[in-house]
């Protein structure tokens, strides 16, 4: 595979919140505290040692019931989509019906990096990750030159990813009922503060910076308008108040049951959990070309993973956080296609009003940066590693 931009330079780190961590590197088994199954490994390029396992999270919310019935076919799936996007739609009225309690403990499959190789590591602050839908938490580690887990490891910053209820190894509860935007807030919030409280890996984290993308941005602006104390900096990619060209990268995409697309990954799974029909469908919502390794297109392909019909209806709109005061960083690919509708400075900086109209007290710190010819995907782009690179600057100016 072709390699992304070099990405590796000297650690940055906080100066005032280091400390030399050898006893991570020496033993991480000691690590292991709130994981169940817990098993070391490293990231794609080897720079951050992971203790990975399931962690049980208690979490309750205010879900709607969807009255529909789980699609017994591809075209009964097609039909749902063109009904949502249609000019005037009602599908919306029609599907979400009472705001309906939802709780439970839903095992989250997790990995907590930390720097393998840094002189010190940043040990009071974590960098929180929250992927978006169609993929899991390898968005963040994919291969070696674009992972995002390795590039904070090299400045010496720890990271936590997960994967989202719903994906990857996690609880695959009802799709439309269970696996709804409100209860994907209430267990990252459940995650952030077990985080704080030393509740995983027996480590407590004073300094919580959130970075999402897509759908998981979506889900921290929900955290920073319903929680603004939970995380210090928030980072959202892949993310616009604009949700203009939401309709055509839906129809494009041609979301499809995940378990018709591909019985082998997906055949134990109802056929709420959609997923993307085809590589073209993949290419034409998350990737710009030629800006990118068509390996990392297959890699993406053969990764990709679910959303469900609770998640596409239940989200209303992007709310609003005028109590959050810390820096907030909204970073997007120029030619971004749901969020800009494949151009953010048209006919205005999108990311830039996105941060005004979203964020009205962000702190003085605050920033955005537009990744040159990148489409929604950012992490998959030849310009991942000057994104992240911006990134870990405005965390540094920041004090992080």
């Amino acid at each position: 595979m072709a390699s992304a931009v070099p990405i590796l330079a000297n650690p940055v780190m906080k100066r005032d919140t280091t400390s030399t961590d050898d006893t991570f590197r020496d033993d991480p088994t000691g690590y292991m505290s709130g994981f169940k199954n817990p098993s070391i490994t490293t990231s794609v390029g080897n720079k951050a040692i992971c203790v990975q396992g399931m962690i049980d999270v208690t979490a309750s919310a205010t879900n709607y019931r969807i009255n529909l019935e789980e699609p017994n076919s591809k075209s009964a799936v097609v039909e749902i989509a063109v009904e949502a996007l249609q000019t005037n739609s009602t599908a919306r009225k029609q599907y979400v019906g009472a705001a309906t309690p939802v709780d439970g403990t839903y095992g989250i499959y997790s990995q907590l990096c930390w720097p393998r190789a840094s002189d010190a590591i940043n040990s009071t602050t974590v960098q929180f990750l929250n992927h978006g839908a169609g993929f899991d938490r390898s968005y963040w580690n994919a291969a070696p030159g674009y992972s995002y887990v390795d590039f904070a490891a090299d400045r010496g910053y720890t990271t936590f990813l997960f994967d989202r209820l719903g994906t990857g190894l996690s609880d695959h509860p009802d799709p439309l009922q269970v696996v709804q935007y409100g209860i994907q807030v209430e267990i990252a919030h459940q995650l952030i503060q077990m985080l704080r409280a030393g509740r995983i890996s027996n480590h407590d984290f004073s300094e919580v910076v959130a970075v999402g993308h897509s759908f998981g941005s979506t889900q921290l602006a929900g955290i920073t308008s319903k929680y603004p104390r939970d995380v210090d900096a928030a980072v959202l990619t892949g993310f616009t108040a604009d949700p203009s060209g939401m309709g055509v990268a839906f129809a494009g995409v041609g979301l499809t049951p995940a378990s018709v697309s591909d019985p082998v990954l997906f055949g134990n799974l109802s056929t709420g959990y959609l997923t993307a029909s085809s590589i073209e469908g993949n290419q034409f919502f998350f990737f710009r070309y030629p800006n990118f390794d068509p390996a990392v297109l297959d890699l993406a392909q053969r990764s990709r993973q679910t959303l469900t019909l609770g998640e596409f209806f239940s989200l209303e709109g992007l709310e609003a956080s005028p109590s959050f005061t810390g820096p907030v960083d909204i970073v997007n690919g120029l030619n971004d296609l749901p969020n800009c509708f494949g151009n953010c400075l048209l006919p205005y900086d999108k990311v830039a009003a996105a941060k005004e109209k979203l964020y009205p007290a962000a702190s003085n710190g605050s920033d955005s940066y537009l990744a040159p010819d990148t489409g929604h995907g950012l992490n998959f782009h030849y310009s991942a590693s000057e994104a992240y690179e911006h990134i870990h600057n405005f965390l540094r100016k920041n004090g992080f």
